[in-house]
């Protein structure tokens, strides 16, 4: 089964095209350590005490701009095998998406090497690395063997004591613990989106963001439309005043729906969820916060990444239907207000047979700018007339470039700011739908809401909280 979770971002090759459940679902990754396929973990963690790494930030009218000089970061050295030419790459997360950027991750640097990978389920981790060891102009630098698959939960632990950089692609409800684990070992890393599911790990990332930075170690996010060159020509005459003065953005993220495993024998409640993972909020953050973070990414990229003062929503679950469909809503609709005045607008809708578009529309006070990155059409009418001519680059690959390059010069990339502004932005937009209230930027920073609350990690029982009503939901 193939079907992607993300239909933003296409495997490079069709021997990365794994199963997407691992993607960041097998990966769920997380791997790890001491949890065989069908164990339970002797530690008996949960998920909160998994994601409670560093003390949160304190909250503020915006997440706070984290900040060391260029200068300061430029001196830093670059750390990868003892100053070998050889980076030492580990995986953590073997699922799709893991293994493209595994694929990418080797394509961008020669010296690059695939020595770990780390999965709950050994047979994605398996995979995986027998996928990137058939690609002609990698598979030699595919070194994994048994010894350095880990499997389990905390398996990723293991992986960080072999590696100078981490690719963290597991299901996004692991990603705070994962990124803080790196950070603390002080590994460059990529980091796909969404970075986190609810606010306490925003914060957890926030901090995770801000040691990446002061440690002068490259932190590149996977939201990968920031590494498209018709995108950053486009966003770049936006913020220049090319259209004037921005005073609405309106993006979308309509497509089918996604792919469903149906429980087998054997399994838990723990691997059948995580193996329909896009379907559980826990796992995902649902929809608007797993997918379609990329379009809310854009909304707030055209506004200067600063942060809304407030949002409301609606939303809900008209066309999902069996209990592989989770727990997740099928269609969302969020209005952010800045404190200028300006708004943004988001809908996002996952149902089959329906209409599907993935523009983006920025209205200024000199025209109108219409995105579509997949047409590609990057054009501006109006006084503001304009369109972009040059050529398309592979985004994904970019990502990866980047980061490798970043690392060989000394020179740190770091996403740390946008990525959490735009993914606890996507957050606060479910937030809005789920309770159906406003729901300010303080409010959803200082959110204590754990959406893995209690869940152990391990391959046992997870109970499936009720579909979220609003009106009735509480904001926590």
């Amino acid at each position: 089964m193939n079907e992607r979770h993300d239909d933003t971002r296409p495997e490079p090759t069709t021997e990365t095209n794994a199963e997407c459940t691992s993607d960041e679902t097998t990966g769920t990754g997380a791997s790890t350590a001491g949890v065989s396929a069908g164990g339970t973990s002797p530690s008996g963690i949960t998920r909160r005490e998994f994601v409670a790494t560093s003390a949160a930030l304190a909250a503020g009218a915006a997440i706070p701009t984290l900040g060391l000089s260029t200068s300061a970061l430029a001196s830093r050295a670059p750390v990868h095998a003892g100053g070998s030419d050889v980076i030492r790459v580990g995986l953590v997360g073997c699922g799709g998406r893991g293994t493209g950027a595994a694929s990418q991750a080797l394509h961008a640097d020669e010296g690059a090497r695939l020595v770990a990978v780390a999965d709950v389920f050994e047979g994605h981790a398996k995979n995986s690395v027998d996928r990137l060891s058939k690609i002609e102009a990698i598979g030699s630098r595919v070194d994994v063997p048994e010894e350095r698959r880990f499997i389990g939960f905390h398996g990723y632990r293991d992986l960080l004591a072999n590696v100078d950089v981490v690719l963290l692609a597991t299901p996004p409800a692991f990603r705070p613990a994962h990124l803080a684990a790196a950070v603390e070992s002080g590994k460059h890393i990529f980091c796909e989106k969404p970075m986190a599911v609810d606010s306490p790990g925003v914060r957890s990332v926030m901090e995770s963001a801000r040691l990446a930075k002061e440690k002068g170690l490259s932190l590149v996010s996977g939201f990968c439309w920031r590494y498209s060159s018709p995108e950053r020509a486009t966003f770049e005459r936006i913020l220049e005043g090319g259209l004037g003065d921005v005073h609405s953005v309106y993006t979308n993220y309509n497509t089918g729906t996604l792919g469903q495993r149906p429980r087998q024998a054997g399994w838990s409640d723990m691997e059948w969820q995580m193996r329909n993972w896009w379907h559980f909020r826990w796992l995902s953050g649902d929809h608007i916060v797993e997918q379609a973070c990329h379009s809310v990414d854009k909304l707030s990229w055209a506004f200067g990444n600063g942060a809304p003062e407030r949002a409301y929503a609606v939303g809900g679950r008209q066309a999902r239907r069996g209990e592989e469909s989770g727990n997740v809503y099928d269609h969302f609709s969020v209005t952010f207000e800045y404190p200028n005045g300006a708004k943004g607008f988001h809908m996002c809708r996952q149902i089959a047979g329906c209409s599907n578009e993935n523009m983006d529309y920025v209205y200024g006070t000199k025209g109108v700018c219409e995105i579509n990155g997949w047409g590609p059409r990057h054009v501006m009418t109006g006084e503001a007339k304009w369109r972009f001519k040059g050529d398309k680059n592979d985004m994904y690959q970019q990502e990866h470039d980047e980061l490798f390059a970043s690392i060989r010069s000394g020179q740190p990339v770091w996403d740390g700011d946008y990525m959490a502004t735009s993914t606890l932005m996507s957050i606060m937009g479910r937030m809005a739908a789920y309770t159906g209230r406003t729901v300010t930027w303080d409010e959803a920073l200082n959110s204590q809401e754990d959406l893995g609350l209690g869940i152990d990690l391990a391959l046992g029982d997870v109970p499936i909280d009720p579909i979220a009503v609003p009106g009735v939901t509480p904001f926590a």
